[in-house]
């Protein structure tokens, strides 16, 4: 009876591992496909003073200047990575002219994001290709969007994101009934694997 009972717990044990697995895996899955159509921008302050908030919006508002009409041609993530790489002096130039002196660093990689409402859709958490531009020190609050497909200031209609991912992503990003809970699922994966990093 005692050994039944082992085995019981087991095989609880295991199924429960391979569920977990499965979810896993499912999940990494879905929250690389969501990433793989998308490219993020995240631009950092030097400080939460109030002016240097401000500047942070302004370097933004010059580096999407800078970036609109170079990725306009972009058809894809792919292409339009490549564009930023090749791109990224110009893109440093133009935080630059913006920054009032202050020390620029610019970036294309691989960075940890929470998940993030848009207002028409929302990312779940994860890792996403990112153009990533730092004022100083870069200690205070941050902003974000998607720079590919080109989200970060139009009115997000859903037709650049709903072209740049499968119907299946799409529906889980913008909330659609009867993705809710794999939303969730991609998301917490998301977190879990941002802290395990």
């Amino acid at each position: 009876m005692k050994n039944q009972r082992f085995r019981t717990w087991e095989t609880a044990a295991l199924i429960a591992l391979c569920l977990t697995l499965l979810w896993g895996c499912w999940a990494q899955g879905r929250q690389s496909d969501i990433a793989a159509g998308l490219v993020r921008l995240h631009v950092l302050a030097v400080s939460d003073d109030a002016a240097e908030q401000a500047l942070k919006l302004r370097v933004r508002d010059a580096v999407l200047d800078y970036l609109r009409p170079r990725l306009a041609e972009a058809e894809d993530a792919g292409a339009a990575r490549e564009i930023l790489r090749e791109e990224l002096p110009g893109v440093a130039a133009a935080a630059q002219t913006a920054a009032e002196g202050r020390e620029v660093r610019v970036s294309l990689g691989q960075e940890d994001y929470p998940a993030r409402d848009y207002g028409g859709f929302t990312l779940p958490a994860g890792r996403y290709e990112s153009l990533r531009v730092v004022l100083g020190a870069g200690e205070g609050h941050n902003w974000w969007c998607v720079v590919f497909p080109p989200l970060c200031l139009e009115a997000v209609e859903g037709e650049p994101l709903q072209s740049a991912m499968s119907p299946e992503d799409y529906a889980i990003v913008s909330g659609r009934e009867g993705y809710e809970l794999r939303f969730w699922l991609v998301d917490l994966w998301g977190e879990l694997m941002n802290r395990l990093r």
